[in-house]
């Protein structure tokens, strides 16, 4: 099952609902994945700036003094906003892998569930509705977003196995089917040099896009590539720093409608996610081809 949702924004005007109405068409899609949930959020960065968001099953413990010591590490002032099991760290942002590497080293049990300049991933084990109170995301502002939620079929339901999926900076993916070749790709992926997390399929597929990405192509193209590249059923909804691109595998068997106004561009795997939209009894809505590649960039 699982249930998607997508909304990139061109109306500057409703950055400040974007929090709220995804999280309004992520609760619509509750009854297609009851065992997690999660959500990306992207907002114009601060020139200079970079974020790092993290999860603890600890956070009393781990983000106690954790500004000071990674400041003391960097060598630079670290903001942190600590969000019940998650933090937003912000570090210079030239020092977002130093900070990793720091993170490493002070705070073993820490995950870092996304980094780059105006990503933020915030994901639990929970009905849509407490992830989304949990984090407050109804109050947050951006440019676009993506949200999930799981019902887990192939892999634990744990936090580190919800979606979305980053394994590049700005960049993140969430997943309705199941790939049949995960395995195998991952193999291949590892003697690249990319590194897992858990063995969600959907992490191979967010891995083999970034990596797609760092030998050089367009994101385009990389989606292009898991026409040809993997195998089984899915469709992929990506994020990137201005964007947000949509691709299904050749058979199209997962359900996924689209909306667009000149306000907004949307993503559902059903058309109840969209139906509290303004502007929607007038956009145009149409079911995504497949084996097609759609991106909008800002």
């Amino acid at each position: 099952m699982c249930g998607i949702v997508g909304l990139f924004l061109k109306d500057p005007k409703l950055e400040p609902q974007l929090g709220a109405m995804l999280t309004d068409m992520l609760i619509t899609m509750t009854d297609r994945g009851p065992d997690s949930a999660g959500i990306a959020i992207y907002s114009n960065s601060k020139v200079g700036h970079g974020k790092l968001t993290v999860q603890s099953a600890t956070p009393g413990v781990d983000f106690k003094n954790l500004d000071a010591d990674l400041g003391a590490a960097l060598g630079k002032p670290v903001l942190m906003l600590v969000k019940s099991t998650h933090a937003v760290l912000e570090v210079p942002a030239d020092q977002l892998d130093a900070a990793r590497s720091a993170l490493r080293e002070l705070r073993p049990g820490i995950k870092v569930m996304s980094s780059g300049e105006g990503i933020e991933i915030y994901k639990e084990v929970g009905l849509p509705k407490d992830v989304a109170a949990r984090f407050e995301v109804a109050k947050m502002h951006g440019t676009h977003g993506i949200g999930h939620t799981r019902m887990a079929t192939e892999s634990a339901v744990t936090t580190m196995g919800a979606h979305p999926f980053s394994t590049g900076a700005d960049q993140c993916l969430v997943h309705n089917g199941s790939l049949s070749n995960h395995n195998g790709v991952r193999r291949v992926l590892k003697q690249a040099g990319m590194t897992f997390e858990t063995e969600n399929d959907t992490e191979v597929g967010a891995a083999f896009v970034s990596h797609k990405l760092q030998q050089g192509e367009t994101l385009g193209n990389a989606l292009e590539a898991t026409l040809t590249d993997l195998d089984g059923f899915f469709t992929f909804v990506v994020g990137t720093k201005d964007g947000f691109g949509v691709v299904r595998d050749p058979i199209a068997c997962k359900p996924a409608v689209m909306a667009e106004t000149d306000q907004y561009v949307a993503f559902g795997s059903e058309y109840r996610a969209l139906v509290n939209l303004p502007g929607i009894e007038t956009a145009r809505v149409w079911e995504p081809e497949p084996a097609t590649v759609y991106f909008w960039e800002r």
